[in-house]
C-alpha cells in the first residue's frame, strides 16, 4: 500500500487554504493513505488494530452541521490512532432501508407502493411527478429505492471526503445489501431458534399516516391541545361521570376503573354501568394505576386509547372492542355488542371528525355535562410522524429485550458496565432506559423497502395462515425475499391459495438491521478471520439521543449472538444547537447546511470548531467562531512558509541538538505539550488536546519565532552555531506541531508537511517526548515572552514601528528570574533592536523601562 502522497516539494510564495480540499482528497485517494491493510493487521497482535463501528447515516436524509461535528469527532480519534502506528479499521455504512428512504422515493418520483400490483419490468417513473402518486408494485418500488439511494450515497461520500473523513472507502456497506440482508436474516433465525424472537397478536402503537407499527424507542411526547369532556354513564344509583379527552372511543369502552382505595367508587366495584349513546353494559373495576385526583377519579377503559388502557386490559383480562383502523379512521363495522345503528354515525370518519360528531350526539342526549374544558397535554407521536399515534391490535414480531424479563434486564445493565463510556455519565442514560422498559422490542414494520423476515406460513383449507407452523428459510439460502422466493416443497402457483402458502408480509425495523452494524462491517458472514480479529470493536461513536435505539439494540444483538459487548468504548457526542440552544433539525428550520459553511470558511476551520465541542456536551453553533479556526489554519501555512522558506529550516534539523537556552527551553515546553496532548487523546478528550496544542502554537508563532528569527538569519553578530540552533528548534517544533494538529486540521497540516517531508503527515508517527532533546528550562519561555511583550507594548504606545530601535531597556525582574532574562539576552536584544540592555532584580512582577532611540 502506497502512502507517499508526494515527495518534498517547494514552499509556495503565497500559501492559501483555497483548493486544499480538492488537492489532498484526490492525493489521499490515489495513494490509498487511509486504506486498512487487512493482511498486516491480522499478522499483528489485536492491540495493534483499532476498529470503529462508524454510524451509518441515512443516505436519503439531509446533513446539517451537527452531523459534520459528530463525524469529525470520530475522525479525529481515528487519525490519532493511525498516527500511533495502529491499523485503523474505519469503514463507512449507509442506512438505506426504512421509512425515510420510502418517503423520499415517493416524493421524488411521485409514486406509492401497492403490493397487490404485479411487477412491471418495463416500468419507467414519470418525468414530472403528478399531484396524485402513481401506484406501483412492491418490486418496482424497491428498485426505485435502490436507484435513488445509490445517487444519494454518492453525494454523501463526496461531502464526507470534503469533510476530510479518513474512512477506508473501499470498505463500505449498505444496510439493504445482500450481505446485510443475509446477516440480519441469519441473526433473526438464531434469535427465533433460541426463543429470543417471537410473534404475537397484541395491542400495538401505530402510526396511521405511514400505517406501520412503532417501537417504544421511537416514541416522543409532544404538547398538544385537548379538552376534557364530562360524560355521564348510567349507574345503578344514578349517573357516574367520567372525564375523557377521547369521547370518540366510547364505542370501544370495556369497563370503568377507579383506584381501589377511592371511597367514592368502592360501592360500584363489581357492579356494571351503561355507556351513553350505545347502552353497552360494562363493569366497574379497581386498579392501582387509576388516579384519584385526576378528573372525576374514575376513567373509562377503551381498547385502546393509550398505553395505560393496554395495561388495564391485560391485567384485568377485559374483552376487546376495536374501533380504530390502520388508516386512523373508525372501522366500518361496529364492535361486538355495540348497536350498529348508533355506530353508523361514526363509521369511516377520521378520529377528529368522529370526536366532533359524538360530542354533538352526547350534547343532544343530555349525557355531556357542561362545555369541554380545554387543556394542554402530552401526546405520543412516532418521532418521524405528524399525527398522534393510535393503538391497534396487530400481529408483530418481537425480540426479547428485558422489558418483561427482570433477569435479562439485569444482564443487559451489566453489559453496559462492561463498556467504557465517554463521558462516563452517559452510562446512566443507558441504564435508565433499560430499567424503564415495559415491553419487548417490536422489530416488524408494515413497510416495503427493508429486510424481509425469512418466513412463510402454510395456508389451511380455508386459506387462513397457520402461524403456529412457520416455514423458515435455511441459512444457506440467505438472503431471501419471501414475497418472490419459495419455501421448500412449494411451487409458485401455490402462493396465496388454500392448501398453499403465504409470505410473511412485514420487513424488519431499520434498527433491527443497523443494530448488527459491527457484525456486518467486520465480516461476521463474509470474513470470519477478520471478524475474529476486530470483534468486539474498539469504539462506537454516536449521539446521545439514540442510546435507547442504536446503542442499546446493538448491545442486545451482541449479547445474544456473541455473548459479549460489541465494543469496548462508547463515545457519545452532544447536539449542535442553534443560538437559542435548540437542537438543529431540518423540520425546525434551524439547521445550517454544511456545504455552505465548508465552502465559506474551509474544512479545517469547521473541523477546528467541531473539535471544540467536548464529548457528550451540546454546543451552540455560531459561524463567527469559524473565523478563528480559519485564522489558525492560515497561520500554520504562514509560519510554515516563514520557517521553511524565509529561514531555510530543513527536515534534517528535526530533533537535532540545540545549543542556545531559548531553543532548549522551547523544546522543554513542547515536551510538556506532547505529554498532555497525548494523555488527552488517549482519554478521548480531543478538545483538551487541541487547547493545549493551540495555546503553545500561538506562543510559538507570536513570541518564539519573533524572538529567534534574527539569530536564525545569522544577523545578530553571534556565532554560526546560534543560527543552526535556532533553525533546529524551529524545525523540530514545526514538525511536532504539524503532527499534533493533523487530526483536527488535516488539509493545512498535509500542505505544510508536503513542503519538506516525504509521505503523508497522516501516516507519520504521533510525536513523543523521546524524540525531543532533553534539558532546557521551560520557565524561560514565559519570561522571554513577557519581556518581549513589554518592549512591544512600549513601542505600540509610542505609536512607532516594531522595527524602531531602542536606545536602552532596563528589565526589572524578580530575583528568581534574573538568570532567565540573562539567558535570553542575546535574542531579546536582537528581537527588540536594543542598544543597551540592563537586568536588575526587582520586588514585583517583571517590568521593562524602555527608552526609544531618537528619530531623525
Amino acid at each position: 500500500m502506497s502512502t507517499d502522497v508526494t515527495a518534498p516539494g517547494t514552499v509556495p510564495d503565497k500559501p492559501t487554504l483555497d483548493g486544499l480540499e480538492a488537492k489532498w482528497v484526490a492525493a489521499w485517494a490515489q495513494d490509498d493513505v487511509y486504506g486498512f491493510d487487512r493482511a498486516a493487521a491480522l499478522a499483528a497482535p489485536r492491540s495493534q488494530t483499532y476498529a470503529i463501528d462508524t454510524p451509518p447515516p441515512t443516505a436519503s436524509g439531509s446533513l446539517h452541521v451537527g452531523h459534520v461535528f459528530s463525524y469529525t469527532h470520530t475522525d479525529i480519534v481515528a487519525r490519532y490512532h493511525r498516527m500511533t502506528g495502529k491499523h485503523v479499521f474505519y469503514p463507512m455504512g449507509w442506512d438505506d432501508n426504512g421509512l425515510p428512504t420510502e418517503r423520499r422515493v415517493q416524493n421524488y418520483y411521485g409514486v406509492r407502493c401497492d403490493p397487490s400490483l404485479p411487477y412491471d419490468a418495463s416500468f419507467t417513473p414519470p418525468e414530472k411527478p403528478g399531484k396524485d402518486q402513481l401506484p406501483i408494485s412492491r418490486r418496482n418500488f424497491v428498485e426505485l429505492c435502490e436507484r435513488l439511494t445509490a445517487v444519494d450515497e454518492a453525494e454523501f461520500e463526496k461531502l464526507w471526503r470534503q469533510v476530510g473523513l479518513s474512512v477506508d472507502w473501499s470498505n463500505v456497506y449498505r444496510t439493504i445489501s445482500e450481505t446485510s440482508r443475509a446477516t440480519a436474516q441469519r441473526a433473526f433465525l438464531h434469535n427465533l431458534a433460541r426463543g429470543e424472537a417471537y410473534a404475537q397478536e397484541a395491542p400495538t402503537l401505530w402510526d396511521v399516516t405511514f400505517r406501520t407499527a412503532v417501537a417504544q424507542a421511537e416514541l416522543e411526547d409532544r404538547e398538544r391541545p385537548g379538552a376534557y369532556h364530562r360524560v355521564a354513564f348510567a349507574g345503578p344509583a344514578g349517573p357516574v361521570h367520567i372525564e375523557t379527552t377521547r369521547p370518540e372511543l366510547l364505542p370501544a369502552c370495556v369497563a370503568l376503573v377507579a383506584h381501589p382505595d377511592d371511597e367514592r367508587y368502592q360501592p360500584l366495584f363489581g357492579q356494571t354501568v351503561r355507556t351513553p349513546l350505545f347502552g353497552v353494559e360494562v363493569p366497574v373495576v379497581a386498579h392501582r394505576l387509576a388516579e384519584k385526583d385526576k378528573g372525576s377519579g374514575i376513567a373509562m377503559i377503551c381498547t385502546f386509547g393509550d398505553l395505560t388502557d393496554v395495561i388495564w386490559w391485560r391485567e384485568l383480562q377485559l374483552p376487546t372492542r376495536a374501533v380504530i383502523g390502520w388508516d386512523g379512521r373508525l372501522l366500518p363495522d361496529a364492535p361486538d355488542g355495540v348497536p350498529a345503528e348508533v355506530y353508523a354515525e361514526l363509521a369511516g370518519k377520521t378520529v377528529f371528525s368522529a370526536q366532533q360528531r359524538i360530542v354533538e350526539l352526547l350534547r343532544e342526549s343530555g349525557d355531556l355535562e357542561g362545555d369541554p374544558r380545554p387543556i394542554t397535554h402530552q401526546v405520543k407521536f412516532f418521532e418521524k410522524g405528524e399525527r398522534p399515534l393510535e393503538i391497534v391490535t396487530t400481529r408483530q414480531w418481537y425480540i426479547r429485550n428485558g422489558g418483561r424479563d427482570a433477569d435479562l434486564r439485569t444482564a443487559l445493565v451489566a453489559r453496559g458496565k462492561e463498556i467504557q463510556w465517554i463521558p462516563e455519565h452517559m452510562r446512566h442514560r443507558y441504564e435508565n432506559w433499560v430499567e424503564g422498559l415495559n415491553g419487548d422490542w417490536l422489530v416488524s414494520r408494515q413497510r416495503f423497502f427493508g429486510v424481509p423476515f425469512p418466513v412463510w406460513y402454510p395456508l389451511d383449507e380455508a386459506g387462513e395462515p397457520v402461524y403456529e407452523q412457520p416455514l423458515l428459510a435455511p441459512e444457506e439460502s440467505l438472503p431471501v425475499d419471501p414475497s418472490s422466493d419459495l419455501p421448500a416443497g412449494y411451487t409458485e402457483d401455490q402462493r396465496g391459495v388454500p392448501g398453499g402458502f403465504m409470505a410473511d408480509p412485514d420487513v424488519m425495523d431499520t434498527w433491527a438491521t443497523s443494530s448488527l452494524s459491527p457484525q456486518v462491517a467486520s465480516g461476521w458472514d463474509t470474513d470470519p478471520e477478520l471478524f475474529a480479529h476486530v470483534f468486539p470493536m474498539d469504539l462506537r461513536p454516536q449521539a446521545h439521543d439514540i442510546i435507547r435505539t442504536w446503542l442499546f439494540s446493538t448491545v442486545v444483538r451482541a449479547h445474544y449472538e456473541q455473548g459479549q459487548v460489541p465494543w469496548t468504548h462508547a463515545a457519545i457526542s452532544g447536539f449542535v444547537v442553534d443560538p437559542d440552544r435548540k437542537k438543529m433539525s431540518k423540520s425546525k428550520g434551524n439547521a445550517t447546511t454544511p456545504i455552505d459553511v465548508l465552502e465559506k470558511y474551509g474544512t479545517d476551520a469547521v473541523r477546528w470548531r467541531a473539535a471544540g465541542a467536548r464529548p457528550g456536551a451540546d454546543s451552540p453553533f455560531d459561524e463567527v467562531q469559524m473565523k478563528v479556526g480559519r485564522r489558525l489554519a492560515i497561520k500554520l501555512l504562514n509560519v510554515g512558509k516563514f520557517v521553511l522558506g524565509s529561514l531555510g529550516a530543513t527536515a534534517d534539523l528535526v530533533g537535532a541538538e540545540v545549543s542556545e537556552p531559548v531553543d532548549a527551553a522551547l523544546l522543554a515546553r513542547l515536551r510538556g505539550v506532547v505529554t498532555e496532548a497525548t494523555a488527552a487523546m488517549e482519554a478521548y478528550n480531543y478538545t483538551r488536546a487541541l487547547e493545549v496544542t493551540e495555546t503553545f502554537f500561538w506562543q510559538f508563532c507570536d513570541d518564539h519565532v519573533e524572538l529567534v528569527k534574527t539569530r536564525a538569519y545569522g544577523e545578530d553578530g553571534g556565532p554560526v552555531e546560534g543560527a543552526t540552533s535556532a533553525k533546529a528548534g524551529l524545525a523540530t517544533a514545526l514538525s511536532v506541531l504539524n503532527r499534533l494538529l493533523a487530526p483536527v486540521l488535516p488539509f493545512a497540516t498535509e500542505e505544510v508537511w508536503s513542503w519538506w517531508q516525504t509521505g503523508s503527515v497522516h501516516r507519520a508517527a504521533w510525536p513523543t517526548v523521546e524524540e525531543l532533546p532533553t534539558g532546557g528550562d521551560p520557565a524561560l519561555v514565559g519570561v522571554a515572552a513577557e519581556a518581549l511583550a513589554a518592549i512591544r507594548k512600549a513601542k505600540s504606545e509610542a505609536k512607532v514601528s516594531m522595527r524602531a530601535p531602542v536606545e536602552s531597556a532596563v528589565v526589572h525582574a524578580p530575583a528568581t528570574e534574573v538568570a532567565l532574562v540573562e539567558a535570553v539576552r542575546r535574542d531579546l536584544v536582537a528581537a527588540g533592536i536594543i542598544t543597551t540592555l540592563t537586568v536588575e532584580p526587582g520586588q514585583g512582577p517583571l517590568t521593562v523601562d524602555v527608552v526609544l532611540a531618537p528619530t531623525e
